[in-house]
């Protein structure tokens, strides 16, 4: 009997509950119906609900295994970490900001973080005991400030994106839904901090957790470095917000860019480059 039936069938259910959110959303926009936005924010709860259940579900079956630990420690535990955290995200934006727009960005990045854990082949999805480089108390904390950061980095890539749909519409003189440009970049500017915030906290953890685990703060190990690329790449792009006063499209294309260096670093490194963190790939 697989004794992660419960998680994964919640966790299966929650792939398609941001599929349905996803669709709603994008209705929202399109007939700009309130009943259909409220029904997508709704889903996008149920959504996160089922998730958080799942992933506790499963943390609870890792002990009634004998081995327990956080659902945080291989490639398929941390996606589906990372599509939670956008979820969460999103919810805590749409509600502060009223930017339920949003959703019609940010729900797909949940959905399809969900499909590629739930669906991708050699991701392996059962729960197994750590390898001895994970039994550390240093793991919750690194890979729940990395996907936070990461997640984060997701949301502003949305706006990002949202920004150049927006510009292009005002460019036409077509009327949309979406927040006004000055609104949008200054969200891109805030969630950019905060991920980078949280990415700089990841980094530092993860040298901690490096030198109880293998007696160095810093190994250049290939995650490693691409993780300084990284986030050199978010620091100079915040400083040229500050100091040359870098906004507009151009923000909202290095938002994108910087998504697409994120998704590289944990994701391509994993696959495309052997290194201490090749165990991800599990």
């Amino acid at each position: 009997m697989d004794t992660s039936f419960n998680s994964s069938l919640l966790l299966s259910l929650t792939t398609f509950a941001y599929l349905g959110a996803s669709f709603l959303y994008v209705a929202f926009c399109i007939f700009h119906s309130e009943k259909v936005g409220k029904m997508a924010t709704a889903l996008t709860v149920a959504a996160l609900a089922l998730q958080t259940t799942g992933l506790g579900l499963r943390w609870r079956e890792s002990y009634q295994m004998g081995f327990g630990h956080a659902p945080l420690t291989n490639m398929y535990e941390s996606v589906v970490f990372f599509s939670w955290a956008i979820g969460l995200f999103y919810l805590l934006l749409a509600w502060k900001y009223r930017a339920r727009t949003l959703g019609a960005f940010a729900a797909p990045l949940a959905f399809l973080a969900m499909a590629y854990a739930s669906f991708a082949p050699g991701i392996g999805r059962a729960i197994t005991p750590l390898i001895p480089a994970l039994q550390s108390n240093w793991l919750i904390a690194h890979v729940v400030t990395c996907f936070i950061g990461y997640a984060g980095f997701a949301v502003t890539a949305a706006l990002g994106f949202m920004y150049l749909l927006k510009e292009g519409a005002l460019a036409t003189d077509q009327s949309s839904r979406l927040p006004e440009t000055e609104i949008l970049g200054d969200l891109i500017h805030k969630t950019m901090i905060f991920g980078f915030i949280w990415l700089s906290a990841g980094i530092i953890t993860g040298a901690i957790w490096a030198d109880s685990a293998w007696g160095t703060y810093w190994s250049w190990d290939p995650k490693e470095t691409w993780s300084l690329i990284t986030w050199f790449f978010y620091a100079i792009t915040l400083h040229a917000r500050y100091t040359m006063s870098l906004s507009g499209g151009r923000m909202a294309w290095l938002a994108i860019i910087g998504l697409a260096c994120v998704l590289f670093t944990y994701y391509g490194v994993n696959f495309l480059l052997s290194g201490l963190h090749s165990y991800g790939t599990i």
